[in-house]
């Protein structure tokens, strides 16, 4: 999340060339706040707070209740004589926490380079999925909006030729924007805002280049370095004049090697139809089988996700014989984890899927599969989806969807 300040002066088209501009940072706005809303949209346009009532501190504001000065970390009780018709919400941690691991594997989807640095934002080396997504701005939108489509939340995405770069640019383009900051731009761009706006400038570091005489961005990176160290120190001196000057070296670093893959999708509104619930569960199973084999990986566990009308979340899994990465395989067992659910009679507001228990695929002994019974002269279920894989890695995930058996689900009687 964004706390730095900001310059209205920065918030303007800065070009339209992106080359050398391949890292994203991609943050969603008032996260928590935009959960809430997204399950009890009758409080959109209201300002809501979300923290402990009694005795609490406020975790996230929409930006109606921001607007009267209520912050984060802010006491509630100092923030509801600011804003005092605003709503409290309790927090739901663990509804957070699934809306996170779902947001970062859509940002999976896009590229194996992601580096999450909070629950609610990442950063994204994009220059390997230029040729499948195209241009990074491309890149961005399709994520702000297929974050927005499955979750009903926004998010604010900024592009640069590095971290500090795409962080600034994120924090100037929301809520709910994106903004393109050219690598030819990058100087102009810093040089307008204020320094306090730089990684590393807390309130005291602030105050005391302010003694100094430098309060913005371009009198620092003007201020000659030996005085600059003599301010803040030798090696803080140093990092914050190649700050104010673009460079940061950083790469985009990819987390840990992932424990399971997995995606989920919410309905724009709730589904009684299992049918419809297995098809896009058919599409899921697609999209995680996809990224088993990009990373190169099979899952030995099948896990399944439904939550209903009324935010019940109810989870199964199944461990296989043989390790998969198969789509059409995870799918077959996730189909009748799904027709095992019992719903109550209860619509479906969200369906996902995980493969679990992963293994390396090169160590992991070859044995025939749930469908290789069912070859075709040009080979087996695997090789069709591998030939799929290459023709979407030329032309794009949307040029081809994977034929599938039958998706009516027999015995499910859970929807009335």
């Amino acid at each position: 999340m964004s706390r730095g300040p900001r310059s209205a002066a920065v918030r303007r088209d800065w070009g339209h060339d992106e080359d050398g501009a391949s890292v994203l940072h991609v943050d969603m706005d008032a996260f928590f706040a935009s959960v809430e809303l997204a399950r009890r949209p009758e409080l959109r346009g209201r300002p809501v707070i979300v923290g402990g009532r009694e005795r609490g501190v406020v975790l996230a504001a929409t930006y109606e209740a921001r607007a009267y000065g209520v912050r984060s970390a802010m006491s509630m009780t100092h923030a509801l004589r600011r804003c005092p018709q605003a709503i409290v919400v309790p927090p739901d941690h663990r509804l957070y926490r699934d809306v996170s691991r779902s947001v970062m594997a859509i940002l999976g989807d896009v590229t194996a380079v992601v580096e999450q640095v909070s629950v609610d934002e990442a950063f994204l080396d994009v220059a390997g999925a230029r040729r499948r997504l195209g241009l990074p701005t491309r890149i961005g939108a399709a994520l702000r909006e297929r974050v927005r489509a499955e979750h009903g939340i926004t998010c604010s995405v900024g592009v640069g030729r590095n971290k500090l770069v795409a962080k600034l640019a994120s924090t100037h383009a929301k809520p709910d924007g994106m903004m393109l900051v050219p690598a030819a731009a990058t100087e102009e761009f810093l040089r307008a805002l204020p320094v306090g706006a730089l990684w590393g400038v807390g309130d005291k570091t602030e105050q005391v280049l302010a003694r100094w005489g430098i309060t913005t961005v371009a009198e620092l990176a003007d201020t000659d370095l030996d005085v600059l160290q003599a301010a803040v120190g030798r090696v803080s001196g140093a990092h914050l004049h190649d700050l104010a000057w673009g460079r940061d070296p950083r790469p985009v670093v990819a987390g840990r090697a992932e424990r399971s893959i997995g995606a989920e999708s919410t309905f724009g509104q709730d589904v009684r139809d299992l049918d419809e619930v297995a098809r896009r569960l058919r599409e899921l199973c697609d999209r995680v089988a996809g990224r088993l084999r990009r990373q190169g990986v099979v899952a030995r566990t099948v896990a399944l996700k439904v939550r209903t009308s009324d935010f019940r979340t109810m989870s199964r899994s199944r461990t296989l014989e043989v390790p998969t990465d198969v789509a059409q395989e995870v799918y077959a067992v996730a189909r009748e984890l799904l027709v095992a659910v019992d719903l109550q009679g209860l619509p479906v507001r969200l369906v996902g899927v995980r493969g679990e228990n992963l293994r390396d695929r090169a160590r992991t002994t070859s044995q025939p599969t749930l469908f290789e019974e069912e070859e075709t002269p040009g080979g087996s279920r695997r090789d069709a989806e591998l030939a799929v894989d290459a023709v979407r890695e030329r032309f794009g995930s949307a040029v081809i969807a994977l034929g599938a058996p039958s998706t009516t689900v027999r015995g499910s009687a859970g929807i009335s």
